[in-house]
């Protein structure tokens, strides 16, 4: 809504609907918002301290809020510095699109799908070593964990895919051959 509307003390008309409206809102809304720069709160020989540590001096400001961060508390994110509360009010309110706090590891799912079903149920690898060998090709190149890792859990899925896929063909090709020789 225009301030127009938000400071009227009486009814207003609404532009969007042109419906007679009366707004009442927190006198602060109206205000723009302060941002204190670091140099305007050092005086002479004393430091700014962190907002989050008061113990520790402060090292920069928030790009969002303008609270003094410590070096712990600083967080670079989209080539600014923000305290944790704007990350984690931005996540909450889903108010920052590209955010990425968690990630499907194919890698994990890839060597499951190899290697979980060897011990317990052998005949199942019918059917997953090509599900794993089709995701470990088909997500290569997807990101992989927050924590860095290397390609060697798919490494492993696919070597492993491959030779149980590989005893398959050699138990079906025996299954032909015993058959033809029976006859």
């Amino acid at each position: 809504m225009p301030s127009e509307v938000l400071e009227a003390p009486e009814m207003a008309m609404c532009p969007a609907c042109n419906a007679d409206t009366m707004v009442r809102v927190f006198p602060a809304i109206l205000n723009a918002p302060e941002i204190v720069s670091p140099e305007g709160v050092v005086q002479g020989e004393q430091e700014a301290a962190c907002f989050f540590h008061p113990s520790k001096a402060a090292a920069i400001a928030c790009s969002r809020c303008g609270r003094f961060l410590c070096q712990l508390c600083q967080v670079e994110f989209r080539g600014e510095s923000w305290c944790p509360e704007c990350i984690t009010t931005g996540a909450r309110k889903k108010k920052i699109a590209t955010l990425e706090n968690c990630r499907t590891l194919y890698d994990t799912i890839a060597l499951a799908l190899a290697g979980l079903p060897i011990p317990f149920f052998w005949f199942a690898t019918f059917l997953t070593a090509p599900a794993a060998l089709f995701m470990a090709i088909r997500y290569w190149r997807a990101p992989g964990s927050l924590v860095r890792r290397t390609k060697l859990r798919l490494i492993v899925a696919i070597s492993l895919a491959l030779c149980e896929i590989a005893g398959w063909a050699w138990f079906i090709v025996y299954l032909v051959i015993a058959a033809r020789m029976a006859k």
